[in-house]
C-alpha cells in the first residue's frame, strides 16, 4: 500500500465495509481494510472529512473514479468501463461490482462526520459459467481479458488513484472529479447531467425545462449492485 494508507487483513469470511465502519473512530483516516479472496477485489477504506455530511458525501465520486482508473489500467484495448449511477461498474456491458459509502448514523447533515468508509467489491474471477447464458449481465475480470489483475493488483491500484483523486479535489475543488464521473456514466442521448453540491445527480432533457434529481444518499442506503445473501455482486 503507498504510505498513507494502513493496510488491515481480514479473513475470507470478514466483511471489508463492515469492518472499516466498526474501526472507522479508533483507526482513523487511511485504513483500509482488505480481504484475500480468490474470486473477488473486497476493500474499505477510512476518510476524515473536513465539511458537512451534506457535502462530504461527495467523496463518494473521487472514490468511484478512482475504483474505474484502477480498472482501466488492466483493462485491454477498446473495453468500455461505465458506470451506473451511483455505483454498479461494467465491463462491455456486464457488472463486475461497485462501490459503497457509510457514515456514522449519529452524524448531522449540517456537521462534518467523524469519518466516512468507502467500499468497493470487483468480481475478479467467474464462479459460474457465464458460457451457458444463465447470468449474461454478470461478468468478470477474467472473463474480460483483464489478464493478471487480480484483488491485490485492482486494491494497490485504487489506493494509489485515490491519492491522486483527492488531492486534486483539494487544490483544484471538485469540479474535476464531477466531470470525470459523469463522463463514465453510461449516456444517454440528449441528456445533460450535473452533480449537486450535496451530490445528487441532476438530468435535463435538452430542449425541455424538466429536470429529475436522483437522491445520492437515499440511493447510497442500499447498493442496486450488491447481493446481500450473495455476500458480492449481483449475478
Amino acid at each position: 500500500m503507498p504510505p498513507p494508507f494502513t493496510l488491515v487483513r481480514l479473513r475470507e469470511s470478514r466483511d471489508a465495509f463492515a469492518r472499516a465502519m466498526e474501526i472507522a473512530e479508533e483507526s482513523g483516516a487511511g485504513t483500509l481494510t482488505y480481504v484475500g479472496r480468490f474470486d473477488l477485489a473486497e476493500f474499505a477504506v477510512v476518510l476524515e472529512p473536513g465539511e458537512s455530511l451534506r457535502t462530504a458525501r461527495r467523496a463518494f465520486y473521487a472514490g468511484m473514479v478512482a475504483l474505474t482508473d484502477a480498472l482501466r489500467a488492466y483493462a485491454p484495448p477498446n473495453k468500455e468501463i461505465t458506470i451506473d449511477w451511483p455505483g454498479a461498474i461494467r465491463v462491455d456491458g456486464g457488472l463486475v461490482g461497485g462501490g459503497q459509502l457509510g457514515w456514522p448514523s449519529s452524524a448531522k447533515e449540517g456537521e462534518p462526520p467523524r469519518w466516512l468508509v468507502f467500499g468497493a467489491m470487483i468480481r475478479t474471477v467467474a464462479m459460474t459459467d457465464r458460457e451457458a447464458g444463465l447470468y449474461p449481465l454478470a461478468s468478470a475480470l477474467d472473463q474480460e481479458g483483464f489478464g493478471e489483475a487480480g484483488a491485490v493488483q485492482v486494491t494497490e491500484g485504487f489506493a494509489r488513484h485515490l491519492m491522486r483523486a483527492l488531492d486534486a479535489w483539494q487544490t483544484d475543488g471538485f469540479d474535476g472529479i464531477a466531470r470525470d464521473f459523469l463522463n463514465r456514466l453510461v449516456r444517454e442521448r440528449n441528456t445533460s447531467r450535473v452533480i449537486a453540491d450535496n451530490g445528487d445527480l441532476l438530468e435535463r432533457r435538452i430542449g425541455t425545462d424538466r429536470t429529475d434529481r436522483h437522491d445520492l444518499r437515499k440511493s447510497l442506503l442500499l447498493p442496486s449492485w450488491l447481493d446481500p445473501k450473495l455476500g458480492g455482486p449481483r449475478l
